[in-house]
């Protein structure tokens, strides 16, 4: 690890092993590998956004009253913040894998796969969270969710759906991830911008019904709303598999960030003031709900739900991707185990394969202790697990910066960027207090283990690099 001007023989120069999208390591590119442009990177930062919190956040917060739409507002400005930092940290290293690549090129290899682990961690509790949400949905059109078996086994099916499209190729993801996310708006901008035409204030509740101060409200409901943010660094992740990412990947972020929380705001206003406050706490499709209250009768909330369900599938088909980038850069530098590199038609297909288990096991385990919110569980533990990547990325943009490695010479964008770097900072310890001592003391757990996994790498990296003796 280094703290000072000399550069740390683990933390490598950008060109130092790039990775090379689109290629498989046994046999070259192929016809299903293709490198994404500025629109399908947007698409992927909006489509991972705008997933499936937004379609059951509404529900979850509204315990806490209206002060949880002040929490949106002041979520809003740290993820563009975030979105800010994570577009200058590509243009300094364009590479796959996003905040690892950042914190291991200013910190070390320890750092470095702090970021990797704890991300990798997020990617597939959020995966599992998602599926989740989408049962919600599907029981509108189908009734699901009477069992916590067939709830299950519903769960189980959304997540290897997307899966399966990422075995298929880059080509395929992309693909899946533009529809999608087009689709999803149909629902989104329905209630979003129809429901200020049917929005009554008397139907928004207390203020602050959580029974604790307004700033303890706050972050207590913004810890549940990061869920809704989670993938602001999404074209960071996957900067080697998008073209001229240098320039594209600030764009897609900041452009994909700033579209999906004008939606988020509208839309949480709007289900806020049409689905009235006692019944919004304890709906399980709340956008189904707002579009009921609007026109009436069912057919138009079973519309929503298939739009909406469609929307978490296109979600889970590009985290899928994500979850898998992060192990495959850091196994390129020895930090995750070898068989994470290894590539199919431009996707990582065991780190694809890994992650649908364990978020198909972590769902299972949910379902069958018998919790009654799955669903908040899941999206807090994945609040501090996220938090720890962004906190290193800033934090690494910050190392930039105070020892004068920025790319920027000009002083008014240097105190820009010091300015926005030092707000995702304190964003992102605002979050991890927020998300509660039971989710940190969850996901403490979680980066212990991988504490373990790095000695054993890391031993074994030593080993391989040892002289052999004459």
């Amino acid at each position: 690890m280094h703290v000072t001007g000399t550069a740390s023989p683990s933390a490598p120069a950008p060109s130092e092993n790039p990775a090379v999208p689109g290629e498989d390591p046994h046999g070259g590119a192929g016809r299903h590998a293709r490198r994404f442009g500025l629109p399908v990177a947007t698409a992927l930062v909006m489509g991972n956004i705008i997933g499936g919190g937004i379609f059951l956040l509404p529900a979850s917060i509204a315990p806490y009253g209206t002060v949880s739409l002040v929490a949106f507002g002041v979520l809003t400005v740290g993820a563009i913040a975030l979105a800010l930092v994570f577009g200058r940290l590509a243009a300094r290293d364009p590479r796959t894998g996003g905040p690892y690549v950042y914190a291991r090129g200013a910190f070390g290899d320890f750092a470095g796969f702090l970021a990797a682990w704890s991300y990798w961690i997020t990617t597939w509790v959020s995966n599992a969270a998602l599926a989740v949400a989408a049962v919600g949905y599907l029981d509108v059109l189908i009734p699901v969710g009477g069992h916590r078996w067939t709830a299950c086994l519903a769960a189980l099916v959304i997540q290897w759906l997307p899966a399966l499209a990422n075995f298929a190729g880059t080509r395929y993801v992309g693909a899946v991830q533009v529809v999608s996310t087009v689709l999803k708006f149909v629902p989104l901008l329905l209630v979003a911008i129809g429901g200020l035409f049917f929005f009554d204030p008397s139907r928004l509740g207390p203020f602050n019904s959580s029974g604790h101060g307004a700033i303890g409200a706050v972050s207590a409901s913004a810890a549940l709303l990061l869920f809704s943010y989670l993938g602001v660094e999404s074209a960071a992740v996957s900067a080697g598999e998008v073209k001229n990412a240098r320039r594209n990947v600030g764009r897609a972020t900041v452009i994909g960030t700033a579209g999906a929380a004008l939606v988020y705001l509208l839309g949480t206003l709007s289900v806020f003031g049409t689905v009235p406050h006692d019944r919004l706490v304890h709906s399980t499709a709340p956008f189904s709900d707002a579009v009921n209250a609007m026109f009436g009768g069912n057919w138009s909330g079973w519309a929503v739900a298939l739009a909406a369900l469609v929307s978490m599938i296109g979600c889970l088909n590009g985290w899928t991707l994500l979850s898998a980038q992060t192990p495959y850069a850091a196994a390129r530098d020895g930090l995750f185990p070898a068989a994470f590199t290894r590539r199919r038609r431009g996707v990582p297909t065991v780190g694809v394969g890994v992650t649908v288990v364990l978020a198909s096991l972590l769902t299972a385990y949910n379902y069958l202790s018998g919790s009654g919110k799955v669903f908040e569980v899941l999206v807090l533990v994945t609040t501090f697990t996220a938090t720890v990547p962004y906190l290193l990325a800033t934090a690494a943009q910050l190392f930039h910066l105070v020892s004068g490695r920025a790319a920027s010479v000009d002083r008014g964008r240097l105190v820009r960027d010091s300015v926005i770097t030092v707000v995702a900072a304190v964003f992102s310890i605002w979050l991890m207090a927020g998300a509660g001592y039971a989710a940190v003391y969850q996901g403490a757990l979680f980066l212990f283990v991988g504490v373990l996994v790095y000695a054993v790498m890391a031993a074994r990296r030593g080993r391989r690099a040892e002289p052999v003796a004459e």
